[in-house]
C-alpha cells in the first residue's frame, strides 16, 4: 500500500498522484472481494487498534485535552462500529439484492424481461476526519468504517487538530489491511488544505464526506457539485438541537431536567454535535431559577485554539445581543478552558430574529429561552433550520402532537424526554437531518445505514447466470436475502 508519511508532512502533488493513482487501481479488486471476506478486514483493523489503545489514547489525549476516560470509550465506539459493518456485510440485506423473472403476462401491456438489481461501490471515497472526536469521526471512524465495508477505497484527509494521532492510527489500519490480504490502495491518508482540496477535484474520487463547520463544509460542498462530474457529498455542518420544555414537565420535574440540561451541554465541554444549545422554558415555572441555582461543572481546556478562538467570538455576539443577558457564568469563561455559560433571552425576541439568537456556539455555552404560553412552542419551533437532533421535555398527557410533527420536519432524530448528547451506534439510529444539520437529509452518518452512502444500485436485464452478481444469481452464492417477484 502507498506510504504513509510523518504526522507534520502535507501531501505533495505528486505524492497526491500516486495515492490517488493505486486507490482507482484498487476499487476493482476491494468491491471484488466477497462481502464477508471484507468483514473479516474490518475486524482485523478493528483488533488491531483495541490491541494499540495504550499507545493511542496517550497521544490523543495530547493532542486533543481530552480525557482517558473518554477517548477509552470513543476507541470501543470507534471498534464496536468496525464490527458492527461486518456484521453487515456478513448479513448481505445491505446490497438490497432484487430480482423480478420474466413475466410475458405482466399486467403492464407488455412483458416484463428478467430484471435484477443490487447495489455496488461508488468507487474511491474522500473523508475529510473530524476534530471533536479524535477517534471515531477520525482515521478511523464511522465514514471510513462504511465507504471500506461498501467496497470503497478511502483516502482520509487528516484533521490539522491531532496529526500525530493520525499518523498512528493510519499506519495501524493499513498494517492491519495489508496482513488480512486487503489490495493496494485501499487506504491512505492525505494531509494539508490543498491536497485535500485536490483530491476533492480529481475524477478519480468518486463521493466524499465531512464532519465539521458550517463554512468549511459549504466550501467544500460547492467543489464537490461544481466538478465536470458533480459527486455526492455527504457533509455534517452545524447544529443547535433545541429543547423544548411543557408546561407540566417543568411542574412535574424542572429540577431534574435542569440538571440534566446542564450535564448534556457541558459534556465534553459543549464541543459534541449534538449538544442542546437551546431549552424553552415556561415563564413563571421555576425553571429559570432551577438552571440559575444549579452548579456549573469547572472549566476545561477546547480541542485546539482555532475552537478555542470561534467559540470565543461566537459567545461574545450572543452576549452582545441587546434582548439577551448572562443568567448564570463560571468564574472564566473567556479563558484557555473557558468556564461554562448560560444565556437568557424570551420567545418574542427568538422569534423576530431567529437567525441570530438560534446560532450554533460550539463550546459550554447555551441559550435559555422563556416562553409565556404552550401556544408559542410550535411557532418556534418552525423558526429553527435543519437540526441533527431536538428535543421534546413533556408528559404523556402533553399536547405536542403538531410540536412533534413540526420538529420532525426539523430534524433528523426527535428524542422524548432524553438527551441528544448520546448517539448509539446502531441499525435504526439517524444521525443527519435538513440543510445545515447535514447537505444530505436522506442518509446518515451514524449507524447500519450509513453503508448506503457509499452504493448505487445496477440493474442487470436478461443476463446468463454466470455473468450476474453472486447476489443476483438463482443459486445465491452469497447467501443474501433478497426481494423475488415482489415477495421477501
Amino acid at each position: 500500500m502507498t506510504a504513509i508519511t510523518t504526522a507534520s508532512t502535507a501531501t505533495t502533488s505528486l505524492e497526491l498522484e500516486e495515492i490517488l493513482a493505486v486507490a482507482h487501481q484498487a476499487a476493482r479488486p476491494w468491491a471484488a472481494l466477497r462481502p464477508a471476506q471484507r468483514a473479516d478486514m474490518l475486524d482485523a483493523v478493528a483488533s488491531a487498534l483495541d490491541e494499540a489503545a495504550a499507545e493511542l489514547i496517550p497521544l490523543a489525549a495530547k493532542e486533543t485535552h481530552l480525557g482517558d476516560a473518554r477517548l477509552a470509550g470513543e476507541l470501543k465506539r470507534t471498534t464496536f462500529q468496525l464490527r458492527l459493518f461486518g456484521r453487515v456485510l456478513r448479513d448481505g440485506a445491505y446490497l438490497d439484492a432484487r430480482i423480478d423473472h420474466a413475466d410475458p403476462d405482466w399486467p403492464m401491456g407488455a412483458p416484463r424481461p428478467d430484471l435484477r438489481r443490487a447495489l455496488r461501490p461508488l468507487g474511491p471515497v474522500l473523508v475529510f476526519a473530524a476534530s471533536n472526536f479524535p477517534f471515531a469521526f477520525s482515521v478511523a471512524g464511522g465514514d471510513t468504517a462504511s465507504a471500506l465495508a461498501a467496497g470503497n477505497p478511502v483516502l482520509l484527509k487528516v484533521h490539522s487538530g491531532h496529526p500525530e494521532l493520525s499518523a498512528r492510527t493510519g499506519q495501524i489500519v493499513e498494517s492491519a489491511l495489508r496482513a488480512a490480504g486487503a489490495p493496494e490502495g485501499a487506504f491512505a491518508l492525505v494531509r494539508g488544505l490543498e491536497a485535500g482540496g485536490a483530491a476533492l477535484r480529481d475524477p478519480r474520487i468518486k463521493a466524499a464526506s465531512f464532519t465539521g463547520s458550517i463554512p468549511g463544509g459549504r466550501a467544500l460542498m460547492d467543489i464537490a457539485v461544481s466538478r465536470p462530474e458533480p459527486i455526492p457529498f455527504y457533509g455534517e455542518l452545524g447544529s443547535n438541537n433545541p429543547v423544548f420544555v411543557t408546561p407540566r414537565a417543568a411542574a412535574a420535574r424542572g429540577t431534574k431536567i435542569a440538571e440534566e440540561f446542564i450535564a448534556s451541554f457541558t459534556l465534553g465541554a459543549g464541543q459534541f454535535c449534538t449538544k442542546p444549545g437551546t431549552i424553552i422554558v415556561p415563564a413563571g415555572s421555576g425553571m429559570v431559577e432551577h438552571l440559575r441555582s444549579a452548579a456549573l461543572p469547572q472549566g476545561a481546556q477546547l480541542l485546539n485554539g482555532r475552537i478555542q478562538s470561534g467559540y470565543v467570538e461566537s459567545l461574545q455576539q450572543l452576549s452582545a445581543h441587546p434582548h439577551v443577558s448572562v443568567l448564570v457564568q463560571g468564574p472564566e469563561p473567556l479563558s484557555d478552558a473557558p468556564s461554562p455559560t448560560l444565556l437568557l433571552t424570551r420567545a418574542e425576541h427568538v422569534l423576530a430574529a431567529p437567525r441570530e439568537l438560534e446560532a450554533e456556539c460550539f463550546g459550554p455555552t447555551a441559550v435559555v429561552v422563556e416562553y409565556d404560553d404552550e401556544s408559542q412552542l410550535v411557532p418556534l419551533a418552525q423558526t429553527f433550520e435543519g437540526q441533527l437532533a431536538a428535543t421534546v421535555q413533556a408528559q404523556d398527557d402533553c399536547p405536542v402532537a403538531e410540536l412533534v410533527q413540526v420538529l420532525a420536519e426539523k430534524a433528523g432524530r426527535v428524542l422524548w424526554n432524553q438527551w441528544s448528547t448520546g448517539v448509539s451506534v446502531t441499525y435504526a439510529q439517524q444521525h443527519g437531518g435538513p440543510y445545515p444539520a447535514t447537505t444530505a437529509p436522506g442518509t446518515t452518518s451514524v449507524g447500519t445505514a450509513a453503508i448506503e452512502r457509499f452504493l448505487r444500485p445496477v440493474a442487470f436485464q436478461g443476463f446468463p447466470q454466470h455473468l450476474l452478481p453472486e447476489a443476483l444469481q438463482d443459486s445465491n452464492p452469497l447467501s443474501v436475502p433478497r426481494m423475488v417477484n415482489g415477495q421477501r
